[in-house]
């Protein structure tokens, strides 16, 4: 099983790419597996030091059975175990999650993605237990929490983690976002789970937290300012780091308006990630399947151009010197 010191390096998360017609209610057979096969080639050939995949913006919660199936199959016999990945396998019950982890484990994933059952709040109680449960039901199989609070109504605070690092060994690592609480996180998991930023908060994290921040996530805009921004990190050069975080807080910056206001945020995020990730240029991320095709004229605008501008990061990124200029314009 993975260990949490290996959780190094830049995560890129993969839409769920949709054919032609995927937003029609009465759908079916939805995914690109073509596409699938080719983005997730693309990112190990462009650096990515692992892939997460059906969580929010890999559209979990809308995809039937079928498509499910067909994405994890067609996405991990193209890996091939050449990097980590993380499968998402979050559903609203045990029972249908054991049940994902079992498809996604056989066929080769690393880990799973893995968020609380949303249908009613869990208490401290209910979520220790859901993941601790779960560790001891797969106990080679890593799982990195989804500690999206508003997404799953619990908020995942100091006293979860201090239980989950003692009950649930094979939590290592979660895609995690609360800088507020971050310094007693680390200290009270004493480095048994890694938080993984979104590149755009990992130069923030590794200011509070330096020896945690081994690892973060970026959308399939392309790894390569996040690598940038991680290479910085994990060598200590925090003055390089900051000149890469400041071009991608450009690139985000379009969408800050919508990020920064969670309840706003929270009805949008399926939508603005494939947007960003299809205007970037970087993948076919396709049609966005419903109820959640729906978003206002300007935060779609605002999108675009936030993928626009992290297609001239990647571009700079890719054929930069090891000091390369700032890529806002």
């Amino acid at each position: 099983m993975m260990r949490p010191e290996q959780v190094r390096g830049v995560y890129s998360i993969m839409p769920t790419p949709a054919k032609d017609g995927a937003d029609r209610w009465d759908a079916t057979h939805t995914v690109d597996l073509d596409e699938t096969a080719r983005l997730a080639e693309r990112l190990i050939a462009d650096g990515a030091d692992g892939i997460i995949a059906l969580g929010t913006m890999g559209e979990c919660a809308t995809l039937c059975p079928e498509d499910y199936e067909q994405f994890v199959d067609c996405l991990l016999s193209t890996v091939k175990q050449r990097v980590p990945t993380f499968v998402g396998t979050t559903a609203l019950g045990t029972h249908e999650i054991v049940k994902r982890i079992r498809f996604v484990k056989a066929r080769g994933a690393t880990g799973t993605l893995l968020g609380i059952p949303m249908w009613q709040p869990a208490t401290l109680e209910m979520a220790v237990a859901f993941y601790t449960t779960l560790a001891r039901a797969f106990p080679d199989f890593a799982i990195m929490v989804y500690a999206n609070s508003r997404a799953f109504r619990y908020d995942f605070g100091v006293e979860f983690w201090k239980q989950i690092s003692k009950d649930a060994p094979t939590v290592i690592c979660s895609k995690f976002s609360n800088r507020r609480i971050l310094r007693e996180v680390v200290s009270v998991t004493g480095g048994k789970v890694i938080p993984v930023p979104v590149a755009s908060q990992a130069y923030a994290f590794a200011e509070i937290a330096p020896e945690a921040t081994t690892a973060c996530w970026i959308p399939s805009v392309g790894p390569q300012p996040a690598k940038a921004l991680m290479t910085a990190i994990l060598s200590r050069d925090l003055k390089r780091a900051e000149t890469v975080a400041a071009d991608i807080s450009w690139a985000h910056e379009p969408i800050h308006h919508i990020t920064s206001a969670p309840e706003i945020f929270a009805s949008y995020n399926i939508q603005l990630e494939k947007i960003i990730m299809e205007s970037s240029g970087y993948c076919k991320a396709g049609p966005i399947r419903p109820p959640y095709n729906v978003i206002p004229e300007d935060h779609e605008a605002a999108a675009r151009e936030c993928g626009k501008r992290y297609a001239k990061l990647r571009e700079r990124y890719a054929t930069a010197t090891a000091s390369p200029a700032s890529g806002r314009a």
